[in-house]
């Protein structure tokens, strides 16, 4: 299901958390996807905002420093051994 929420240039990042929180997530809880034309700062700032309204807790994977629950090194363990299994 499409939702299309109308807002100005002046609508900052609160207030579409608000009513995103108000018109979609009351029927159908979180969307699949969620297309912008801000720019990739808007929907970072976006998301970030939308997960502390909602008491998500967000745990960011980076290359170099990972804290995650252990799920991805898991995963790439065991591609790495695929990996040297097939070759």
């Amino acid at each position: 299901m499409t939702h299309i929420v109308g807002i100005t240039k002046e609508t900052l990042v609160k207030g579409l958390v608000r009513l995103i929180k108000d018109k979609v997530w009351k029927l159908h809880r979180l969307s699949e996807s969620m297309i912008s034309n801000r720019g990739p700062q808007f929907v970072a700032d976006l998301t970030k905002e939308l997960d502390q309204i909602l008491g998500i807790e967000t745990r960011l994977l980076t290359v170099f420093y990972s804290q995650t629950d252990g799920q991805m090194e898991r995963i790439i363990w065991w591609l790495q051994i695929s990996q040297s299994v097939i070759t």
